[in-house]
């Protein structure tokens, strides 16, 4: 078998095993929870988020003990960057998402907040395991927070939040200990193969790994939160589709890069410049750019959906032109900064313009009646 049809069968294998990994891992917690008697709130903020995350941090922590840490960063930053531009892009595609949960209006700006934060704390080259340390108690204050002020706000949040079967526990505790224990087992293994294949490759093809961690890993990393935001939208949960998006793009920093940071040691985490000079920029100007679109008519139309689609399709091709070091390299990156920004750039600007214009008449009309 020729050594590169080996290495995109063992990419391919391995996002198979961590999808599959990941829903018994999310059905064995789940059904754990439900049997010690855990609120069905709290396991949906924190069970079914971690399940989905799961398979971002097994790859990342397995990369780090390895020692390729460019990989396990790049697989964070590129996740965040598809979660953003993809999943939200796809999911208002199928159906223009209703954006008036509590969910996103706490925590985009938290997310924003925490994107910058971990530029800064990646600026120097390293992310430090008191960094790291921080970010992880930072997840932690952060879920108490949150299960806290959803209680004080259960009907909004039971809109937000996926249902959860009680059926999950009739099993027992034995089927649910197996369940979670073959599901990490799955996760273990899917990501080695993953990780394996994924540097293979990066040696076949004479790219860098970071390359390959902001786009294939990431993206096959990224699949359980496209599919899940995929199915929310098609059942008409919008609240669900955006509240996984932002979940899972904060848990990818707090909780994997914090990880990874603790995990790499007194050396820390080292952090390619190029990812600090462009990746981390993109990622945190996604997210900028999800405030605008969140305060148009309270929704994300079919329209921004597509606009964010696209730039991921535009931030691909010039992975790919870096990579190969193509000649057009300078003239794409010309016609992005030139054109396509600014186009972008004007149209959220007339949707927002135009929303608080709407607003504004409809607060002064009653009173002018």
């Amino acid at each position: 078998m020729p050594p590169f049809l080996q290495s995109a069968l063992q990419v391919l294998a391995g996002i198979g095993l961590l999808f599959g990994g990941g829903e018994l891992f999310v059905q064995g917690s789940v059904a754990i929870s439900l049997i010690f008697g855990i609120p069905q709130l709290v396991i949906g903020l924190t069970v079914v988020a971690l399940g989905t995350s799961a398979p971002e941090l097994f790859v990342s922590v397995s990369s780090v003990l390895k020692g390729s840490d460019a990989l396990a960063v790049s697989n964070v930053v590129g996740s965040n960057i598809f979660n953003v531009l993809v999943v939200l892009g796809s999911s208002a595609l199928v159906l223009p998402l209703r954006v008036e949960s509590r969910l996103v209006r706490r925590d985009v700006p938290l997310l924003l907040a925490v994107s910058a934060a971990v530029w800064g704390m990646a600026s120097a080259g390293r992310v430090t395991w008191q960094a790291g340390a921080a970010l992880l108690i930072a997840l932690v204050i952060n879920s108490v927070w949150e299960i806290r002020t959803a209680r004080e706000e259960p009907e909004e949040m039971a809109e937000a939040e996926p249902q959860i079967s009680t059926e999950t526990a009739n099993g027992g505790f034995i089927k649910a200990c197996i369940l979670l224990l073959l599901g990490i087992l799955l996760l273990g293994v899917g990501s080695n193969q993953l990780v394996a294949g994924a540097s293979n490759a990066a040696k076949l093809l004479k790219v860098d790994e970071t390359v390959i961690g902001l786009t294939i890993v990431s993206a096959g990393t990224g699949m359980p939160e496209l599919v899940t935001s995929l199915v929310a939208a098609l059942r008409g949960r919008t609240d669900l589709a955006i509240g996984n998006v932002v979940g899972s793009c904060l848990l990818n920093q707090l909780l994997v890069l914090g990880s990874c940071a603790v995990v790499a040691g007194g050396s820390g985490l080292l952090v390619d410049p190029l990812i600090i000079e462009r990746d981390l920029p993109v990622m945190v100007l996604t997210t900028l750019a999800c405030m605008p679109i969140f305060w148009t008519k309270g929704q994300i139309s079919r329209l921004e959906g597509g606009i964010l689609v696209g730039l991921y399709a535009f931030y691909l091709t010039d992975q790919v032109l870096n990579s190969t070091n193509h000649t057009w390299q300078d003239e794409f990156r010309l016609t992005m900064l030139c054109i396509v920004l600014p186009i972008v750039l004007i149209i959220i600007v007339l949707q927002t313009v135009m929303y608080w214009r709407d607003l504004n008449r409809l607060r002064i009309t009653p009173s002018a009646e």
